[in-house]
């Protein structure tokens, strides 16, 4: 028995010896017990320092314990070391991993098998895009998972908006290019992707791209990839571009207004083509892409003025959205105010409230900077603010001036008006913020939850 038990032993060692991969075996403990010399030299370590001691000293985001202790086996997977290395292949790698059991299905061993080397150029080629596709879908869950987007969720139901978010709902249920215009800061990306969210696409990634914010000389390789050794500093293996990690998906192009001529021509083709070339590459590569454009500019006007083309004007304007100003939907500021105070409120655990004045000041200013601006007024008004509410000082000086301005020959209120609004909004705002817990709201106002019953019957307040 000894015999035969030494002679698996030599040719277990042959073999570990003659292959390029690195093998090595832990007990149930997780203690190694043999790694070849292959292991040692790529974990930058010697067999008689590793043999002995837990694989997780070795190897900190070792699986081989968990292999050990549930009993389970997983081959192919693609793993990446947490240390740099000089070269970005030699830290991504194949690894085969299972537990070994006795005649009783008793778990004795673990034994993992690491493949450093790759048999052809084409299946390295493939690892590295595999892995590039994984990390990005993977922060495309990431995001969506935290901040998923729909119609439901968009603040406003003022007229005007409502009809708009009714055009986004049936753009949704078809497969139609969109353009969407509007102001800068009117929400333009935030409707895209309650468009994305809410049509048969939804399960499939979101690619975002903004035409204006990357060099002119870079966007070719963002939209449509690289092949490796394409140009200098290229990646090894090459890039996906935004059209083939949105394929199945939607691809948001922003400021579709800045992409320079050259561009427009090479996106127009593939928008009929229905298939992108990589840079570098010579075989076409099908996509099946949702497009869905945005811009603050113009386009006619620039299609005047020969600064875009007629032909990809038409390609993308199938479906066109135009988001109203705020101005235009004034009914939606103090809700949308409302919702971004909520917002730093529920984030920094405060019961911060707007003034009934700060709240006409609110819709009588005309917020060139749209819903943005109202984003960041808000913001400051919070940090500004010095009680738990937010007053006219807290605002910026051009809002207060334009409302004093536009206040004047108006009709003043009483006093004891102004003081029942002003105690209203309060109210109001503390209930919301406590989730209609009159016991929580009345703590946080500092009166007895009866005098809190009394002030809700006098001023009618209810849950909406």
């Amino acid at each position: 028995m000894e015999s035969t038990e030494n002679r698996y032993k030599y040719i277990f060692d042959e073999i570990l010896t003659l292959t390029d991969d690195g093998f090595v075996v832990v007990d149930t403990n997780g203690v190694i017990t043999d790694i070849n010399d292959q292991y040692c030299k790529y974990l930058k370590t010697t067999k008689e320092y590793a043999i002995g001691r837990s694989i997780a000293e070795i190897i900190p985001n070792t699986k081989m314990i968990d292999i050990v202790n549930y009993g389970y086996r997983e081959e192919g997977a693609i793993l990446r070391l947490s240390e740099e290395r000089d070269d970005e292949n030699d830290s991504i790698f194949l690894v085969n991993r299972s537990c070994v059991y006795d005649d009783d299905h008793k778990v004795i061993a673990g034994v993992a098998q690491v493949k450093f080397r790759l048999q052809t150029l084409d299946s390295a080629k493939k690892l590295m895009r595999e892995y590039a596709a994984y990390e990005f879908y993977r922060e495309e869950y990431q995001n969506r998972s935290n901040s998923q987007c729909s119609f439901d969720k968009i603040v406003g139901n003022s007229s005007r908006f409502a009809e708009v978010k009714k055009a986004g709902y049936k753009a949704a249920k078809t497969f139609f290019p969109v353009l969407l215009t509007g102001e800068t800061g009117t929400g333009k990306e935030v409707f895209a992707h309650a468009i994305h969210n809410s049509s048969e696409r939804r399960e499939k990634p979101m690619v975002s791209i903004n035409c204006a914010a990357i060099p002119n000389e870079l966007l070719e390789s963002e939209l449509f990839g690289y092949e490796e050794g394409a140009f200098t500093g290229a990646k090894k293996g090459g890039k996906k571009g935004k059209f083939e990690l949105a394929d199945g998906g939607t691809l948001f192009l922003d400021e579709i207004g800045d992409m320079p001529l050259g561009m427009q021509a090479k996106l127009l083709r593939v928008l009929q083509e229905k298939e992108v070339e990589k840079i570098g590459g010579y075989q076409p590569i099908p996509v099946d892409v949702r497009i869905i454009a945005a811009t603050r500019k113009n386009l006619p006007e620039m299609i005047a003025a020969e600064e875009f083309r007629e032909d990809l004007y038409y390609r993308l304007n199938v479906l066109d959205i135009e988001l109203p100003p705020l101005r235009e939907r004034r009914r939606d500021i103090v809700e949308l105010a409302s919702y971004f105070l909520n917002r730093l409120n529920s984030d920094y655990k405060t019961a911060i409230s707007l003034s009934p004045e700060v709240r006409e000041c609110f819709v009588s200013y005309d917020w060139p900077g749209n819903i943005r601006e109202l984003d960041n007024v808000i913001k400051s008004a919070y940090a500004a603010c010095e009680d738990f509410l937010i007053q006219l000082t807290d605002l910026p000086s051009k809002m207060v001036s334009r409302h004093h301005l536009a206040g004047e020959g108006g009709s003043s209120k009483k006093l004891n008006q102004m003081m029942e609004e002003y105690e209203k909004g309060i109210l109001l705002d503390v209930l919301k913020v406590c989730g209609w817990n009159c016991q929580a709201a009345a703590n946080e106002l500092g009166i007895h939850r009866s005098a809190l019953y009394k002030k809700i019957a006098k001023y009618d307040l209810q849950k909406k």
